[in-house]
């Protein structure tokens, strides 16, 4: 890892300047820039290197341009121009897919998709390269289908059932305790029952519905969510067995059935 004065001195050669011409840019002598990309020469011959204080700093930064965490070693990108904007959350999804008609279409993500999408949601040839369909029963909204992945949500979902869900305009629109999938930076794509613990929507607590797996809850910052999608309706392969109320109510309509013929 460079030091800051190495940093200085690729600074100073970016711009195609020398130590003079940069000093004047940023308002200090020319002594102070050579001290400190150089040294100061010591009566053993040796040359001590002075370090740059904090109005000299702030002075490099706000004339370049420069990235801060360059400077001091958090980041390789020198100009703060060449840093990618983080992107904030949309009231809309960045890429919708339509019918010829105009109308939107249902854009289905497989298990095998899933790797991909947080780097593709906002891609249009990504999206354009996933299956879609219109689904009549889902209008007014943007709707997107999701294969369940895992077995967190048990009890609720299972692997490979498909949940659809509609676009959230806002974090602030999450209801408690309602399952969403969320898209985020650092988990990618989730499907969990989500808790907005704060007015201002800061943070979200995620949960699984499956209680006897290592399934902990856990929190995200709203600045790391991407896309967030309520599930409004799902298909499942899992077909429910009857609870033990109605199979003790079969067994006694059996028996009942079995005596009255005994009776007749």
């Amino acid at each position: 890892m460079l030091h800051i004065d190495e940093k200085i001195t690729t600074i100073i050669n970016r711009f195609n300047l020398n130590n003079y011409a940069f000093s004047k840019r940023i308002g200090v002598t020319g002594t102070t820039i050579d001290s400190i990309v150089n040294g100061r020469p010591q009566k053993n011959g040796s040359r001590k290197k002075t370090k740059p204080g904090y109005d000299v700093l702030l002075a490099i930064i706000d004339t370049f341009d420069i990235n801060p965490d360059y400077l001091f070693g958090k980041s390789d990108i020198m100009l703060t121009s060449e840093i990618n904007p983080i992107p904030t959350y949309s009231g809309i999804p960045q890429v919708i897919s339509t019918t010829s008609e105009g109308k939107e279409n249902v854009v289905f993500v497989t298990t095998r998709a899933r790797a991909g999408y947080l780097n593709g949601y906002g891609d249009t040839a990504y999206i354009e390269s996933l299956p879609s369909f219109k689904m009549p029963l889902l209008t007014n909204g943007t709707f997107r289908c999701f294969e369940v992945q895992g077995n967190s949500m048990v009890q609720t979902f299972y692997d490979g059932d498909l949940v659809f869900g509609k676009y959230i305009e806002a974090i602030s629109d999450i209801k408690n305790n309602d399952v969403y999938i969320v898209v985020s930076k650092n988990d990618g794509v989730v499907l969990k029952r989500v808790f907005n613990p704060t007015e201002n929507a800061q943070r979200l607590i995620l949960k699984s519905d499956n209680k006897d797996g290592n399934f902990p809850d856990y929190i995200i910052n709203s600045e790391d969510v991407m896309e967030i999608w309520k599930v409004v309706m799902y298909a499942s392969k899992q077909i429910p067995k009857p609870v033990d109320v109605f199979d003790k109510l079969h067994e006694l309509e059996s028996k009942i059935m079995n005596l009255e013929h005994k009776i007749h």
